[in-house]
């Protein structure tokens, strides 16, 4: 009979027979996988060696900057390379270089440690380098201003304007128009700062700015009054009209802003736009200036020189020069209340004047018909002296130091007429009314007359500067540029404090020598306190000793010497010194406690 097996029962051999032919099987594979490992990470060493060899890994170190000089050495020993020769930077002249100057450095011969040293050194070759940088960037200015260039047999004067425009391209020939507008004349006018927009004034009481490039009206407006001069402000969104009476500002839709009535009879106006500053000068006399940042006036006084009706504007200090039928040009500062300076430039009345953008050159003309050129910077002259056929009661300077001279309705401009003396006239053109003013458009060749009949816009060749600073003013600028320029400006705004003749003196330091602190020490010790007249006051009518009237008044010295020392120590050393010059004043002290019914009492008599 035969048994089956189930998988609860097996036979023993078989059993055993199986069990040990699985150890044997289990060991067999515990060597190979032993074996197939080490071939594995062995086949793993060998890749990696591999790619060591072919992958180099550089890592990448921040050096600090050792100059351009070594830089430059480190790239002509590289071997292989194009540029193995030794390269060596195109040097800058010394014209350019001088031009960017910012005077003589430091030596450092009185600093004893060596790290300050070091310091100065360092600080004294970033200057270098900005100044050798900035003379570089003048490879960036491409363009150039070109002059008329008349042949052997000809002269630049006898070019009319119908001449030059049809010789020109579309696009600069459109820069010469007229605008007709007899009814409301004589006009005047004013170019924005950055030379793209336009705002004229007549003086039976139209107003209109606009775009002249592109030839759109902002705003027109009739304010139904007199009219004596318009100005824009910082931005081309406002602009300064002075009327009849006072002086109102608008926008440029022709909304009325503000009425400054502190400001009454202005014949002239001058707008400071790193000052934020309006300078003002009245028939009466006053020369103000008035802060419009925050709307407050900085300074009012009267010129005591008569009628204003002669003012300009010196660029290169931001000081105000007026003209005077005395023949005297006045400069003024706000901050002091006599002129800066005076000097006679002619024995008859002053009819024109004018400031170069540089603040190196001035331009005044007479009634004498006599045209003269000073240098600003020396208080000197005259440089240059002109008789002209008529009397120049209109100038203006260009950019590129052209001078247009406004002779009743004879426009004349004269190039390089401040350096040497000029035979002729570089440009000239006849209007049909007599000259309001004139003005040379920012970065445009291009010369604005106001006359009694409209406005005309002539073209100049060479009188624009050709190549601009967008952060300084950008005649392409958006409404979003616009803002972040207006605030970058009002956060650079510079105080009326630093407007002076000579704007160096700022960096100079105020330094008082040993003998001044001396001095002013033994002012201060010698100073004595003032002495006190004290009475006391006897409320019951009784009579109290001497020994108690005498400690109550030792007590009233004690305290106001305590306060006079603390007065001197807050007051500093100046306003003592000055005070009393070391005399001792009397000062007469009462009781400070009072009673109630000392009303009543009859009040004291006055000694003679």
């Amino acid at each position: 009979m035969k048994t089956k097996k189930t998988r609860y029962f097996s036979d023993n051999k078989s059993d055993s027979l199986k069990e040990g032919s699985t150890k044997q099987n289990e060991k067999i594979l515990k060597k190979a996988e032993k074996s197939n490992r080490l071939k594995h990470k062995n086949e793993i060493k060998k890749s990696q060696k591999d790619i060591e060899a072919l992958v180099t890994v550089v890592k990448f170190k921040n050096k600090p900057w050792r100059g351009r000089n070594f830089e430059d050495s480190k790239l002509s020993a590289i071997k292989g390379r194009p540029w193995n020769t030794k390269f060596k930077r195109v040097p800058v002249p010394k014209e350019k270089l001088a031009r960017y100057s910012r005077g003589e450095g430091l030596h450092g011969d009185g600093i004893q440690t060596s790290f300050h040293q070091k310091k100065l050194k360092k600080y004294e070759a970033n200057i270098e380098f900005s100044i050798e940088q900035a003379a570089r960037t003048e490879l960036l200015l491409s363009e150039e201003g070109g002059f008329l260039q008349p042949d052997e047999d000809e002269v630049s004067t006898q070019f009319t304007q119908q001449q030059i425009a049809s010789s020109v391209d579309i696009t600069s020939a459109t820069k010469h128009f007229d605008l007709h507008l007899i009814e409301f004349g004589p006009y005047r006018m004013n170019y924005s700062r950055n030379g793209r927009y336009l705002l004229i004034g007549g003086k039976r009481g139209h107003v209109a700015a606009m775009d002249w490039v592109t030839k759109r009206l902002l705003c027109e407006v009739n304010v139904m009054e007199a009219i004596y001069d318009v100005r824009w402000l910082h931005v081309e969104t406002m602009f300064a009209v002075a009327q009849k009476q006072w002086v109102y500002m608008y926008d440029n839709e022709g909304i009325e802003l503000h009425c400054i009535k502190k400001l009454n009879s202005v014949l002239r106006m001058e707008f400071l736009p790193y000052h934020f500053l309006l300078a003002t000068a009245s028939e009466e006399g006053y020369l103000s200036w008035l802060d419009i940042s925050i709307g407050q006036m900085v300074s009012q006084f009267n010129s005591k020189m008569g009628r204003l009706n002669l003012m300009t504007l010196n660029p290169y200090n931001a000081v105000v020069a007026l003209g005077h039928p005395q023949g005297i040009v006045s400069m003024w500062s706000p901050n002091v209340r006599e002129p800066l300076c005076k000097m006679l430039c002619h024995q008859h009345p002053l009819q024109g004047l004018a400031i170069d953008s540089q603040g190196k050159y001035m331009a005044t003309s007479s009634v004498d018909r006599s045209l003269k050129i000073w240098d600003v910077r020396n208080l000197e002259g005259p440089l240059q002296e002109y008789k002209l056929h008529a009397v120049a009661s209109n100038l203006a300077f260009s950019q590129r130091g052209l001078l247009a001279v406004g002779m009743g309705n004879v426009v004349e401009v004269y190039r390089d007429c401040c350096v040497k003396p000029a035979v002729r006239p570089y440009l000239k053109h006849k209007m049909s009314k007599r000259i309001g003013n004139l003005q040379f458009c920012p970065y445009e060749d291009v010369l604005g007359v106001a006359t009694g009949g409209g406005f005309t816009s002539l073209i100049i060749p060479g009188n624009g500067e050709p190549n601009y600073d967008a952060l300084e003013s950008n005649p392409f600028q958006t409404k979003q540029q616009r803002r972040e320029a207006e605030v970058k400006a009002l956060l650079d705004k510079i105080q009326p404090e630093f407007i002076t003749l000579d704007p160096t003196v700022i960096t100079d330091v105020d330094i008082p020598t040993l003998k001044d602190k001396v001095e002013a020490k033994k002012k201060l010790l010698f100073v004595k306190p003032p002495k006190i007249d004290f009475q006391p006051r006897n409320k019951s009518g009784k009579k109290k000793g001497a020994v108690k009237a005498a400690q109550t008044k030792k007590i009233v010295q004690e305290e106001h010497r305590k306060d006079f020392v603390k007065s001197m120590k807050q007051t500093g050393i100046d306003d003592i010194t000055t005070s009393g010059d070391g005399e001792s004043s009397k000062i007469s002290v009462q009781n400070e406690h009072y009673n109630v019914l000392d009303r009543f009492k009859p009040k004291k008599k006055k000694k003679n």
